[in-house]
């Protein structure tokens, strides 16, 4: 049983980790949460049956957690962050940690330096696919990737994807970019799916991170990631094969190409009686992904935020990194050099920052 708090409730992010709290109760707690309006805790309380404190210090006079999600702005995350180093108390932070290169710097120097506990809820890499696409590139299979292409989500998580996909940690690139305006149908947005026809202009985002040796590929549309009209993509390429969204095409020899698709396997379907959830991913006869929060009902999102908690759970009681401070720190820095490029049309040159020492 892992256990912990969150700092803010009524946000969209903090409804992911109650909600695997249901429907994980065998592994995850929620002992308190943080929530500054009364009315919003009391609210909360009703729904999640959780208790709420208006402050750390109430919330601590209670409550024992593990670690505390900090689940608010990125304006409010660094003083949370911050207070809870002081407290000595381990945190996993939304991405990004804080909204500004000078403010990183300040939670390198306050934290990361000073041996706080911290990781950041970035889940995109855990995402089911994703993690099979990840596990097929480390195989080896694919020999020395150089080329990696994303369109999957805005800024720092493709920054993050393209970084787990190109193996790279904290090179220096050569970003050019570029910005183009489509008219589009509008489709579903955060607060849901549309409720009328209305014609909306798309920017669409274009960026090259030039590394040296290998090459990252950023693509994103606005709001792509939720539209039923345009379609996500991810492709990995090296000496000996090509890993293009579900499809993979190695070399067995020079001779022999070998094809391969990656198929999601679900149960609850048809006359299948196990339950409704996904079991895993194969790439022919081999799993190269199994869920590990078998038989609960969760979405791809849903498994990799989990997946977050659970590593959380193990790195608050010593165990491994899983995406550090100054992880987080190069994804968002790269996502905001990224966007100056394509804003400006301007080459713009990465500079080595004191959390890549």
């Amino acid at each position: 049983m892992i256990s912990f708090s969150i700092i803010g409730g009524a946000g969209f992010r903090a409804q992911y980790f109650l909600r695997i709290a249901q429907a994980l109760p065998e592994q995850f707690h929620v002992c308190g949460m943080v929530v500054r309006n009364e009315q919003t805790g009391k609210k909360l309380e009703q729904k999640w049956n959780v208790a709420t404190y208006r402050n750390v210090e109430q919330l601590l006079e209670k409550e024992s957690p593990q670690f505390i999600v900090v689940s608010v702005s990125g304006q409010a995350s660094p003083g949370y962050l911050l207070q809870l180093g002081e407290l000595g108390i381990p945190a996993l932070a939304e991405t990004p940690p804080a909204p500004t290169i000078e403010e990183l710097v300040t939670l390198h120097e306050k934290l990361t330096c000073k041996g706080a506990k911290i990781q950041v809820a970035e889940q995109y890499h855990l995402q089911p696919m994703h993690q099979a696409r990840l596990s097929i590139v480390q195989s080896g299979k694919l020999g020395s990737v150089t080329q990696a292409t994303v369109s999957i989500s805005h800024f720092y998580h493709g920054v993050s994807l393209i970084r787990k996909m190109l193996g790279v940690s904290f090179e220096d690139a050569i970003i050019r970019g570029m910005r183009f305006q489509a008219p589009i149908v509008a489709g579903p947005d955060r607060s849901g799916p549309p409720k009328e026809e209305k014609l909306i202009t798309a920017e669409r985002d274009i960026a090259w991170l030039d590394f040296g040796s290998k090459l990252g590929i950023y693509d994103f549309t606005k709001d792509q990631h939720r539209s039923w009209i345009r379609s996500n993509h991810l492709s990995v390429r090296g000496d000996r094969g090509e890993l293009f969204d579900t499809r993979l095409s190695v070399l067995d020899d020079y001779a022999t190409p070998v094809y391969l698709d990656l198929k999601r396997i679900n149960r609850g379907e048809e006359e299948n009686p196990e339950g409704h959830y996904l079991q895993g991913i194969l790439a022919g006869n081999r799993w190269i992904y199994r869920n590990p929060f078998i038989p609960a009902r969760l979405f791809d999102d849903e498994i990799a935020i989990a997946s977050c908690l659970q590593k959380m759970g193990e790195y608050s009681a010593g165990g491994p990194d899983f995406y550090s401070l100054p992880e987080a720190s190069q994804d968002h820095y790269l996502g905001l050099m990224m966007q100056k490029a394509i804003l400006t049309s301007e080459t713009v040159r990465t500079i080595r920052q004191p959390w890549a020492e």
